[in-house]
């Protein structure tokens, strides 16, 4: 229990607590808590600097607690050894908690009232970082806390201004309850000499609370978006092929004929394949394969969407492509993993990567930046491939001419980690944020259709060879983050950050 005697013991636990919060586990109160101690500690850190190390325990805390499917990626499938993996996971996490470390130093560098420091200066810096987190090194939203608050009411913000303006409003509250709870602890309330307008306050910070998660209800019962054509079916084909065989020349044959079958026995009008179902080349799959995919689909009235690999002019990009009805059409991932496919820095680290990990087509290219929707089962359909949809802002390019969003993944690197959920709870933000429904082909899952409401309406368990068969409807029309992007939110910090600096320490009246 020495861990727990200093405030930085504390707010390590603050952030491994907010794991729990994600899925599997779902325990949303828990990171609006969490978040509640750190903006405590931070309230009574003595100088900037103490509040950037609490911070960043805080950040290494929930980075090191919720990325450990790196460490498995890295080698049990990467082949990179023990130790090694084990270092580069917790530098990893080091890393990204500088960031919580420079918003506890930030906030402490911003010369406001106590009660406004910690109900609009954090909770508004907290959520800056968090979107300048998804820009930078290529972004890593992964772990935004707004995703745990996926089938609240909070969830209700995420059409209007996004994941990052739930995290913005999960942030208010948290300070909100800090601020509730410093009064009430230290009996301010009780014991000031101007008790009733301390009382007053305190209604105030408990209606404006319950106000913030109200209004998020009633934002979840809005229909931004209008129906788009009929229902269709749909199958979404998981083909469990474990990883070590995926790329195992031996095990091929098997992986193709695994998704032959899977295809051939069901009716739907589009059926998904995961990403690079086929670990092949396009132009390497058998031609007696691809006659046979594509009859099917033709019997059913519409298409198959495959993933596979491509090469163009001597490049090698992640792809999917479509046999059917439709002329053949292709996507390609245009937002890589950096060290799982494109090697940042090449000339100073492509010999030590190369080295130490053992991915197959480890290197690269873009796709463009802005591609069409595919036509293919009369709808208008945007693919994202594997860790693209965690980027709100770049799947909004689609819209407003995309009726379907449909993620095609393997996450089989991850192993039985919690990170396969956590990615389908990201997927339910990306549908809430654009009012589309989200289709999840996996390798080894999630698999799973959800609506545009944001609520998964079915799932196939993990780790098993299955395809997950559905009535889906494609939609039509603009959320207002599909129109917005990302600037509504930052206007809104912006907002609150030059409202409290304004007052400066001459607040008198609102002391929340």
């Amino acid at each position: 229990m020495g861990l727990l005697k200093n405030d930085y013991g504390w707010a390590l636990l603050a952030g491994l607590s907010c794991v729990f919060g994600f899925a599997p586990f779902r325990i949303f109160p828990i990171p609006v808590l969490a978040l509640a101690v750190l903006f405590t500690l931070w309230q009574r850190a003595g100088t900037p600097r103490i509040a950037a190390w609490l911070g960043f325990a805080f950040g290494l805390g929930l980075f090191s607690a919720g990325i450990g499917g790196i460490y498995i990626a890295m080698h049990v499938y990467g082949d990179m050894p023990l130790l090694l993996a084990l270092l580069a996971t917790l530098l990893f996490a080091a890393f990204w908690a500088l960031l919580p470390a420079l918003a506890g130093y930030a906030q402490a560098r911003i010369h406001v009232a106590n009660g406004l420091r910690i109900t609009l200066v954090m909770p508004a810096v907290w959520a800056l970082l968090e979107w300048f987190r998804g820009l930078l090194v290529t972004g890593f939203p992964w772990l935004t806390l707004g995703y745990a608050q996926s089938d609240t009411p909070l969830a209700g913000y995420a059409p209007v201004f996004g994941v990052y303006g739930v995290s913005l409003v999960m942030a208010i509250s948290s300070g909100l309850l800090a601020w509730l709870f410093g009064k009430v602890w230290s009996r301010q309330i009780l014991t000031s000499p101007s008790g009733r307008g301390q009382r007053g306050r305190l209604v105030l910070a408990l209606s404006v609370l319950l106000l913030l998660w109200i209004i998020g209800a009633l934002l979840r019962t809005v229909a931004w978006t209008q129906v788009y054509g009929e229902p269709f079916r749909v199958a979404l084909v998981q083909g469990n092929i474990a990883q070590n065989l995926k790329f195992n020349e031996d095990a091929l044959v098997g992986t193709l004929e695994t998704y032959r079958r899977l295809v051939s026995q069901n009716e739907a009008r589009l059926t998904v394949l995961p990403e690079t179902a086929l670990p092949l080349l396009r132009h390497e799959v058998p031609p007696a394969l691809v006659e046979q995919l594509g009859n099917h689909a033709r019997q059913n009235g519409g298409d198959v969407l495959i993933g596979s690999f491509e090469r163009d002019h001597g490049s090698y990009y992640n792809s999917v492509f479509t046999l059917g009805a439709a002329d053949e059409q292709h996507y390609r991932k245009q937002h890589l993993v950096p060290f799982g496919e494109f090697i940042p820095l090449r000339p100073l680290l492509g010999w030590f990567i190369n080295g130490v990990l053992n991915i197959p087509m480890g290197d690269l290219a873009r796709g463009d930046a802005l591609q069409a929707p595919l036509d293919i089962a009369g709808q208008r359909v945007a693919v994202n491939i594997c860790y693209e949809d965690v980027f709100g802002e770049e799947i909004i390019r689609a819209l407003p001419r995309a009726t379907l969003l449909v993620n095609v993944t393997n996450d089989a690197w991850y192993g039985n980690s919690p990170v396969a959920a956590q990615h389908n709870q990201i997927a339910q933000l990306r549908a809430l944020e654009s009012g589309r429904m989200m289709l999840r082909a996996t390798n080894t899952g999630v698999t799973s259709i959800i609506g545009a409401d944001g609520k998964v309406l079915q799932q196939l368990p993990q780790h098993m060879e299955a395809v997950l068969l559905g009535m889906v409807q494609g939609y039509d029309g603009s959320t207002p983050y599909a129109r917005w992007g990302n600037a509504a939110v930052l206007l809104l910090i912006a907002l609150m950050l030059a409202g409290a600096w304004s007052r400066g320490e001459r607040v008198v009246v609102w002391k929340l």
